[in-house]
């Protein structure tokens, strides 16, 4: 990236400045996580597993799964260790990785859930074309393009970011590497850059908003023309899940990302990110299996064939 840095190690902080408070949070937090990923990769399976679940709306969501679990594992694993081992050093080169790969998967979830919202609007407001236009094929162009989409997004943050010199300090006042704590250590006028970046995520949160507010415009309205109250309720409850998942991720990620430069706050930055990089991926199985009768039913199923094969 033409970096003139002078700096070859940055040091991570820990959850808390507070010795008995970071070892709480770690063992929390590491629960939290192995919980998060066991669940995902559960309802990865079980979708897999069951026939009656290979639709579009259940692609989707494995694919959220999978999603979620690569993203808790890019800053969770490395910040649980190094407040266990008490070595919290990171090269500039697996910095910059984690950087690029931490926002390459918000932003494929971002898309992910404005292309779930997508699916949701053309199952309700066309019922009777949506096995023929959400085909196989289609879902699998519109997860890639997704991923796709990610991983272009979060280059330019990867150069803006590390084309800045550091010449030291090297203490990064979080638990991984994100842009406003790492920009903060440049040894040159660094707002440019964070301004620049702002602006950028702006436009591609608020873009994938406007698009998922649209899509639930037209659920909305096409709810509201059914008759029957069961029938309203019905159409409601295929996408409820996913307007939980897309409040819970735009609202603990905008309070971040999408408030002014000045007032950055490390601390509020540090408990932000506990929520949007591993509660929230950890709650969506739970969101969608205790809510979803079909989700329920497939995992008795699956629970029912392990008692079976351990009898």
């Amino acid at each position: 990236m033409g970096n003139q840095s002078t700096v070859a190690r940055f040091i991570l902080k820990s959850f808390s400045d507070d010795p008995t408070v970071n070892a709480v949070c770690t063992g929390c937090l590491l629960v939290t996580y192995a919980f998060g990923v066991l669940a995902n990769i559960a309802v990865i399976t079980v979708i897999t597993k069951d026939g009656h679940l290979h639709t579009p709306m259940y692609f989707f969501l494995k694919s959220l799964s999978f999603l979620d679990v690569c993203y808790t594992s890019v800053t969770m694993p490395k910040a649980i260790v190094n407040a266990i081992l008490g070595s919290q050093e990171i090269s500039f080169l697996e910095c910059a990785v984690q950087l690029y790969s931490f926002f390459t998967l918000a932003a494929t979830e971002c898309f992910l859930l404005t292309t779930m919202a997508y699916d949701r609007c053309m199952a309700i407001y066309r019922p009777l074309v949506y096995g023929v236009t959400m085909s196989r094929k289609l879902c699998w162009e519109l997860v890639s393009t997704a991923w796709i989409c990610g991983a272009l997004y979060s280059i330019f943050h990867a150069i803006n970011t590390f084309s800045l010199p550091f010449c030291g300090p090297n203490v990064i006042d979080h638990f991984f590497c994100d842009i406003p704590p790492v920009m903060r250590l440049s040894c040159v006028d660094y707002h440019t850059n964070e301004e620049v970046s702002f602006i950028y995520t702006s436009c591609i949160i608020l873009g994938a908003c406007v698009l998922t507010l649209l899509s639930y415009l037209r659920i909305i309205s096409t709810i509201a023309k059914i008759q029957q109250v069961q029938g309203r309720w019905k159409a409601f409850s295929t996408c409820s899940s996913h307007l939980t998942t897309v409040l819970l991720f735009y609202g603990t990620g905008s309070s971040l990302y999408l408030r002014p430069t000045s007032d950055y706050s490390p601390i509020q930055a540090r408990l932000a990110a506990v929520f949007y990089s591993i509660i929230t991926p950890t709650l969506n199985p739970l969101i969608y299996c205790l809510r979803n009768k079909e989700m329920k039913v497939a995992l008795e199923k699956v629970f029912l064939q392990l008692q079976r094969r351990k009898a």
